[in-house]
């Protein structure tokens, strides 16, 4: 409904417009002007614009033309003055021949509003042309018998000229026996005819000669003469006579060269050279006498040149039996030019509008005039272009059609349209002319650029070089020119926490993303921002993607170990029973690794040890175990260096030295530290080793007999329950660091006893085992006060 609302308005603009163009031209018919042939080129005709009604300007603001029917440049328009002027000198006798009046069809054309309206020229006639005889002398052979009174025909002059100043008499040159009469033929023409005034007497004068003047009727007159021989011949009785007086033919035009048009026939009832009949053509124009030949014998008329019925439609033609006697009879002949479609229709195109912008509404593309120089169905022309072409062609007065659009076009699906305009006449066989014209659709910018995405997942890698390029984004445009010109820029950030301005930038032009700072994985692993794409289009059209970037870890990160701590004052010492079995856990080494993934898998390997083969590290967990049986001989003080190392590439690593005592049923005292140990190797007199060796037994049994003491006093307290419970000492130790689960580095669940160096005031690890519900471990657990048990999976 709201479509068919817009249109009908439309219409009723349209009416209105032509209504008021009939309106203002409602006096106007079509008009004829008058011009003498032979006028000189530039010549005033009329004034057009007074004559149309409308003001100088308005003729050239309408973008006025003359279009003449034959396409001939006879006139042209001065749209500065509105007068009608001569292109070129006229030649009536050109243009029109024998026709009178020669009227020259032409319309005015006025394109906006279109208005056509027809006029005519009449070029007038002047007397440039003398009438001419087709033979400088003519013979006569009349018999001395004739009465008076006898009429003999004479051949007709030729006058190109028309109307009066065409021949208008005859006469002939002085003498007693014959004067000239003037006659009239059917069509205008006039003809002499010889009349005789008394008898001849051949005896007395056997032959004549006359002088016959034509005179056409000009100002001043002109003139053509001709020598008229007459021979006086013995009596001959019987003048030829034809069949018919009057022969009738039908002849189509595109008969060949030598086609039989007509035989006419006379007859003589006199014998010998009196009724020997020979025929000819007593009045010939040009066009006649280069179209037929008569035979003089058989009196057969034949083409000698190729018919047009669009420029000659009929003959007629004056036909001469003579006998041998000198008497003649005479017959006419009307030849009639049957049309055949022998001419293709014509079409012109007076304009072309190309390019034609896209989601226009109706529009005119061309104007155009068709026309068929045939007759009847063989001029009636029909006009149509391809079906499946939003185009629609629309008649107009005077042949003229208008071809526009049917609607909207849109370039993005045809941007240029091959139109065949094909004009078809209703003859048999039915001819045709095409015409193609290609029309341009222009482009309006009506799309927005459409990224290939709607979403781009990006990933670079931690720790980048600056300014390095991360990545495309990609947007096309289906419009033109600088409407597909596609420009990018960075969207308002999804999170305003995410500093996108010093994360990111893109180069208008192609689309590139870099990277402006180095990132860092283990500060921000991902973020996301919007993209736009905008054209260049009045006015501009956008659209916007999302883009994702993911920090790609890079091995950056060494392991660090939180047991046992390396910072300490001193060194945290394992304690391994010597009657341990093979297999015996002796520690566990706990690391972590910022990293992830790959990177922060680890391994463990035992680089060295005080005495190789008794301890081995199992590569997945850091489980510091006894390789072997331990056995007497092996010594007392054992030292680890053990590698934690990540799967990264290239793979970082960190080390750690671990301190592991063979004691005897954990009833042994710790042996000095090393430093003390560094000291004790320097050499000591004999009494001085006594004195220790004796200090150290009396210490021994002192501390062994506190250490029963105390074992006993908290097995009567707590028994086999206080084995799983120890109290964690206060200090700056996080507890968080003791749970690694998260680092994939503890894969069995222990419970382990660590062991803190009292009195430090560093609260350091001491020694990491597993706790055994036993006597033995409930022994060690009194000897440590500072012990401490956590559960770990």
């Amino acid at each position: 409904m709201e479509a068919g609302g817009e249109r009908f308005p439309k219409q009723r603009q349209v009416l209105i417009l032509f209504l008021l163009l009939g309106v203002a031209l409602a006096g106007w018919e079509s008009r004829r002007y008058f011009v003498m042939e032979e006028t000189e080129s530039g010549s005033f005709v009329a004034n057009l614009a007074k004559d149309l009604g409308l003001g100088v300007g308005e003729l050239a603001a309408r973008e006025a033309r003359v279009v003449s029917e034959d396409n001939e440049p006879w006139l042209r328009l001065d749209l500065q003055t509105g007068e009608l002027i001569l292109s070129e000198k006229l030649d009536r006798e050109e243009m029109c021949g024998p026709t009178d009046p020669c009227v020259m069809h032409f319309q005015v054309l006025l394109k906006k509003p279109l208005g056509v309206f027809r006029a005519e020229l009449l070029v007038r006639d002047i007397n440039d042309h003398s009438p001419e005889f087709p033979e400088e002398e003519m013979t006569l052979k009349i018999l001395e018998t004739s009465p008076p009174g006898t009429v003999f025909p004479l051949k007709t002059a030729q006058d190109l000229d028309v109307g009066n100043n065409n021949i208008q008499n005859y006469n002939i040159s002085h003498n007693s026996y014959f004067h000239v009469s003037t006659r009239n033929w059917g069509d205008g023409r006039k003809y002499p005819e010889l009349v005789l005034d008394k008898e001849l007497d051949r005896e007395e004068q056997a032959e004549l000669r006359l002088t016959l003047t034509a005179l056409d009727g000009g100002s001043p007159p002109r003139s053509g003469t001709a020598q008229v021989r007459i021979l006086v011949l013995d009596v001959n009785d019987n003048a030829p006579e034809f069949e018919q007086t009057h022969y009738q033919v039908q002849v189509p035009e595109n008969s060949p060269v030598g086609t039989l048009v007509v035989k006419v026939s006379a007859r003589d009832l006199d014998t010998g050279t009196n009724g020997e009949i020979s025929y000819s053509l007593f009045y010939s124009s040009q066009e006649i006498s280069t179209t037929f030949e008569l035979s003089s014998i058989s009196g057969e008329v034949r083409l000698i040149k190729k018919l047009d019925f669009e420029t000659i439609s009929s003959y007629e033609l004056y036909i001469d039996a003579s006998d041998g006697g000198g008497l003649s009879g005479k017959c006419s002949v009307s030849i009639e030019v049957m049309d055949v479609n022998d001419n293709s229709p014509e079409l012109t195109i007076s304009s072309l509008t190309s390019p034609i912008p896209e989601n226009s509404p109706e529009t005119e593309v061309a104007l155009f005039r068709i026309r068929d120089r045939d007759s009847g169905d063989n001029g009636r022309i029909t006009c149509s272009i391809q079906d499946d072409l939003p185009f629609l062609l629309k008649p107009s007065a005077e042949n003229f059609y208008t071809l526009v659009t049917n609607g909207a076009l849109d370039r993005e699906s045809k941007a240029q349209y091959n139109i065949t305009i094909t004009v078809t006449d209703m003859g048999t066989p039915r001819l045709k002319t095409q015409h193609n014209i290609t029309v341009l659709v222009s482009d309006v910018n009506d799309n927005a650029p459409a990224f290939t995405q709607t979403s781009y997942t990006l990933s670079v890698r931690e720790n980048n070089s600056p300014a390095l390029h991360i990545g495309t984004v990609r947007a096309t445009d289906r419009d033109a020119g600088a409407n597909a010109q596609v420009t990018y820029s960075l969207l308002p950030p999804l999170d305003p926490h995410v500093p996108l301005a010093s994360l990111v930038a893109i180069n208008p032009d192609n689309g590139h993303l870099f990277a402006l700072r180095s990132l860092d994985y283990e500060a921000l692993r991902a973020f996301e921002f919007r993209v736009g794409a905008a054209d260049r289009g009045s006015p501009a059209l956008s659209s916007q993607a999302l883009v994702r970037v993911l920090v790609a870890d890079d091995n950056d990160n060494a392991p660090f170990v939180l047991y046992p701590l390396q910072n300490a004052s001193a060194p945290c010492t394992e304690l391994v029973p010597r009657a341990a079995e093979a297999g015996y856990l002796v520690t566990k080494v706990v690391a972590v690794d910022g990293d992830s993934g790959q990177n922060a898998w680890l391994s463990y390997q035992l680089l060295k040890a005080t005495e190789p083969g008794l301890f081995g590290v199992w590569a997945h967990n850091g489980e510091v175990r006894t390789a072997r049986l331990l056995s007497e001989r092996d010594a007392a003080k054992h030292r680890l260096l053990v590698l934690v190392k990540d799967n990264g590439e290239p793979p970082l690593s960190a080390s750690v030295t671990l301190h592991v005592l063979l004691v005897d049923g954990f009833s042994q005292p710790y042996l000095p530290a090393p430093e003390a140990e560094a000291a004790a190797a320097a050499p000591a007199a004999p009494l001085t080793v006594y004195l220790v060796v004796a200090l150290a037994s009396v210490s021994s049994l002192f501390l062994f007999s506190v250490l029963v003491f105390v074992a006993v006093r908290l097995c009567r307290r707590g028994g086999a329950a206080s084995v799983g419970r120890c109290s964690v000492p206060e200090g700056p130790f996080p507890g968080h660091l003791v749970d690694v689960s998260g680092t994939g580095t503890l894969s069995q669940s222990y419970q382990y006893e660590v062991c803190l160096t009292g009195g430090s005031g560093s609260n350091e690890f001491k020694f990491l085992k597993p706790v055994f519900h036993n006597i033995l471990e409930s022994d060690l657990g009194r000897k440590s006060e500072g012990s401490s048990t956590f559960q770990n999976s």
